[in-house]
């Protein structure tokens, strides 16, 4: 096993052609609640509009950085005009381990982005910034712009978790990860395999190696215990969201419902607000073939809008 893990990232380097080559990035000390967070910009101009984007359940802010050919989300933000941030939930990826895995749950996960914010609106000199949220990203980056209205600019919903996925007990406090479940947001044939019309094997192997070494074999499950809910029970408050939001989410994501998105976006109140369902499209479709190019533009041009 070891050995095909070790073929595979050689195979990702030689094949690999960054096409984003003047991008900056920088670590920036954070604490909070006595826990160092890790948290890094990529900016090809320093002194850009800042834009934060927030991870999912399991795996941490690498996940925006899947850096073969033009994948990478955080690079091409970079490219676009933006100052990137990543931020690494308490427990997750690069920041400091916690003792028990269901501190950060998803309120906890807001106040740790609200600290990222903070800091990054006074390196820049902003009043307020864009936030991207993917998968559980959207729970916590929905309650933090509900709280902290003053310091969102604009926020888009990435794959919406917006209600409760189904009603299971969570009694671990830590999630085992495993390399097989690192890919299971991939879009597969009916046999299970992956899809590789839908999905490059350099990005999936590239993706893999990422949560291997930045994961490892455990992530924490506060947020798991937050989504493992009745689908009756709201998980976003979208109603309480006063910036422009765009909910964009894939027609094949199996986590996400069409109809609840729609939902969702009726309780919107800014008139600046989108809604876009792509075709064809699941729950990684900023890794997919087909799919990439059209969800980064329909992104880039909600954050661009007047």
């Amino acid at each position: 096993m070891k050995r095909k893990i070790f073929v595979s990232l050689l195979l990702v380097l030689a094949l690999s052609v960054t096409a984003y080559a003047d991008i900056t990035r920088e670590v920036v000390p954070l604490e909070r609640n006595g826990i160092k967070l890790y948290l890094e910009s990529f900016a090809s101009d320093s002194s850009a509009d800042p834009l934060l984007l927030v991870h999912g359940l399991t795996y941490s802010s690498h996940e925006f950085d899947v850096n073969y050919r033009d994948y990478s989300l955080a690079r091409f933000f970079a490219e676009s005009g933006f100052k990137v941030w990543l931020l690494d939930i308490a427990g997750y990826g690069s920041s400091q381990e916690v003792e028990d895995g269901f501190m950060p749950d998803s309120d906890y996960a807001a106040e740790d982005i609200a600290a990222a914010v903070k800091v990054i609106l006074e390196k820049s000199g902003r009043k307020s910034l864009d936030v991207l949220g993917w998968s559980w990203g959207t729970v916590t980056s929905g309650r933090f712009a509900a709280k902290y209205p003053g310091l969102v600019h604009r926020i888009v919903l990435y794959a919406p978790i917006v209600a409760g996925l189904a009603e299971i007990e969570v009694t671990a406090p830590f999630n085992h990860n495993t390399w097989i479940h690192a890919a299971g947001d991939f879009q597969t044939n009916p046999d299970k395999t992956i899809n590789y019309d839908i999905v490059e094997p350099e990005v999936v192997n590239a993706f893999q190696s990422n949560c291997w070494r930045y994961d490892k074999d455990s992530s924490p499950n506060g947020g798991r215990r937050d989504l493992l809910v009745a689908p009756d029970k709201r998980l976003i408050p979208t109603a309480q969201i006063k910036a422009p939001v765009l909910l964009i989410a894939g027609s094949k994501d199996e986590y996400v419902s069409p109809e609840l998105c729609k939902e969702a976006f009726g309780t919107l109140t800014n008139p600046a607000s989108r809604l876009e369902i792509i075709d064809g499209a699941a729950h990684a479709m900023m890794m997919e073939k087909p799919y990439y190019r059209v969800f980064r533009q329909k992104v880039l041009d909600f954050l661009r809008a007047n």
